[in-house]
């Protein structure tokens, strides 16, 4: 089987620059990095948080709830990044 643009025989799977397994990697907008679907979706979701959080703060709203969540897949994230070192 071709891989690649116009049948080339360059593998189209990648590391994912979070959890480094190969696999079919998604781009996001404004970023270098690219990610498995499972990664890209948390990272969308960090920047969609760290926006809320940062709105949230200049209005003197109350972030509390958004900052736990925001930590919650934080931690998520680093322990996928973790576990693909060792």
């Amino acid at each position: 089987m071709l891989c690649g643009p116009k049948g080339s025989e360059q593998n189209s799977l990648l590391q994912c620059s979070i959890c480094g397994r190969e696999t079919q990697l998604e781009e996001l907008p404004g970023r270098r990095e690219k990610y498995c679907l499972q990664c890209s979706a948390d990272m969308a979701t960090s920047i969609l948080l760290v926006d809320e959080i940062d709105a949230a703060t200049m209005d003197g709203r109350d972030a509390e709830k958004l900052v736990e969540e925001f930590a919650l897949l934080s931690s998520r994230m680093l322990e996928r990044s973790q576990s693909a070192e060792g």
